[in-house]
Order: C-alpha cells, then structure tokens, then sequence
C-alpha cells in the first residue's frame, strides 16, 4: 500500500494509526502486497478475546469512525482464520469503527500465526501506538509468560526491546488491590503513583488512596508520605517494646510456669510489692498444684 509521498499535512487529517506501520509489519514478517488483500464481511470477523487491549476511548473511536466514512480504512487489518470465522490479531479499532460507520465489509490480510505470535503482534502493535494502559500490558506480560514460559527477558526482547526490570516491574503492578487498578483504568491514577502503593497494605491504601487523587500528589509526594508513615509506625512499636522486652521478671515466670506446668504471671507495683498469679483450668488442676506446692 502506498505511504511514501504523502504530503505534511496528511497527517493532520486522517488518524496516524490507520497509516501502514511498517516497522510492526517487518518484525513479525508481515509485508503484504496488494494481491494478498481481501475485502471481508464484518460479520465474519470476531474480536480476539485474548486481545490486551480492553478499553477503547470512546471519543477517540468516534473520531476514527467519521474519518473511516470520508477517507475508508487505509490500513488492512490483520486477522488469521479461527473455524468459519476470521479472528482480528491487529486492527480491532478500525474493525469497532467501521462497524460504527455502517461499513459490511473491510480491507484484511490473512496470516497464519500461532497462538504466540497473535499474542505478541497485538501487544506490539498497542504498545507501539500507546493504545495500552499499562495493567493491560501487565495482562498480556502475564500471559507470554504463563501460557508460553516465556522469561521477563524474552518478554522484553520480543515486545520491542524493554528491559528485564521493566518488565517485572510493570507485572508487579497486577498486584495492587482492585480499587487501584480501577484508578489506573479510568485514568485518575498514573503508573508512577501507583507504583509506590505497592509497599503498603490495602488497610493504609484504602486511607491515603482519596487524599492522593484529591490533591493529584506526585510520585515523589507519595514516596515522601511512606517514609514518614513507616517512621511512624517504628517509633509507635518502640514504645511498647521495652517493657516487653525488658521485663526483670521474665526468666522468673519462665521457670515457675515450667515448675508448675502452667501459666504464671508476677504483678508488681512502682513501691516494689506484687503478687504471683497461678492460673489452673479445673478443679482436679488446682489439687495438683496444692500438692507440689505442699511439698
């Protein structure tokens, strides 16, 4: 399909996503040429359940399907035959517009691809456009490498050139409570937020999550916020912890409790007097505490 020539304002007028990418298209041995193209019925194409991608921007959609009814689809989608039907790998926002723009049928190539390279292709494809948020690429991480044991490094390799860590770091992200992840979805919440709620648990998380999108604190405000809170809470178990620890009775009750076979306790006032307080749980226990105590 023709993509050189085109003038600078070309651009401007038709979405850039339904300009050819040939660099996804070179990657995973796409090229086609015009004899390999073929107009399908709409209606014989499905949407990939295993697609990454699982919201759309409805205004962003709206523009694209009035741009489909001026200038039709540009760019094929690319779909592989699953039974009667046919099965999008790239294109499912051209395919939702041109259903919305009243079109029965829609430019698409044929491949046969496995089940991985359909995977791989459509996380490249939306990760390259930035279509994805980044829990829907976490999604797609999670499934090359649980149903293909793919490794963070051959995840990273084969989607792009992204780093190990950064692949590990963005599956990390699946691990947020729901009400974060909602957060992410709607947009309210960037990944850089939400990343340090990570260390946390979802009691605080549940606190701090209102005042964090409230006030739109920064990455950096947030990370500032969990080094007080943690001081905090250090300085809070400190101040029972002496008496715990400390207590000049404690090797005393120890021995008694073990003498005795059961649970002692030594209260003492600030003058120095006390008392020993042996627990029994029947009758039959104190008559045996009677006796060795007789003894």
């Amino acid at each position: 399909m023709a993509k050189k020539g085109l003038g600078r304002g070309f651009s401007s007028l038709i979405p850039t996503e339904m300009i050819v990418d040939e660099k996804i298209d070179s990657e995973f041995g796409l090229e086609y040429d015009k004899n390999q193209l073929k107009e399908l019925e709409i209606s014989s194409i499905s949407p990939d359940p295993e697609q990454p991608r699982q919201h759309f921007d409805k205004e962003k959609l709206e523009e694209l399907t009035q741009s489909i009814k001026v200038h039709g689809v540009l760019q094929p989608i690319v779909v592989v035959k699953k039974g009667p039907k046919f099965l999008i790998v790239a294109g499912e926002r051209r395919y939702r517009a041109s259903k919305l723009a009243g079109l029965k049928k829609i430019p698409a190539v044929v491949r046969d691809l496995s089940d991985q390279n359909r995977l791989e292709l459509s996380l490249i494809e939306n990760i390259q456009r930035d279509n994805l948020n980044v829990l829907e690429t976490a999604e797609a991480y999670l499934k090359l490498r649980e149903q293909f044991n793919l490794t963070a490094k051959e995840i990273g390799e084969r989607v792009g050139g992204r780093s190990e860590s950064a692949v590990l770091n963005t599956l990390r992200l699946l691990k947020l409570p729901q009400i974060v992840k909602d957060y992410i979805i709607s947009g309210e919440l960037k990944e850089g937020q939400a990343r340090p709620l990570l260390k946390i648990n979802e009691a605080t998380i549940n606190k701090i999550l209102p005042k964090i999108i409230e006030e739109n604190w920064s990455s950096r405000k947030i990370e500032q916020f969990l080094v007080n809170y943690k001081k905090q809470t250090e300085d809070s178990s400190k101040k029972v912890e002496p008496e715990r620890l400390y207590n000049p009775f404690d090797n005393m009750v120890k021995h008694i409790s073990k003498k005795l076979s059961t649970d002692v306790d030594i209260k003492t006032s600030a003058r120095g007097s006390g008392k020993i307080v042996i627990k029994f749980k029947s009758k039959e226990e104190l008559k045996r505490l009677e006796e060795i105590l007789s003894k």
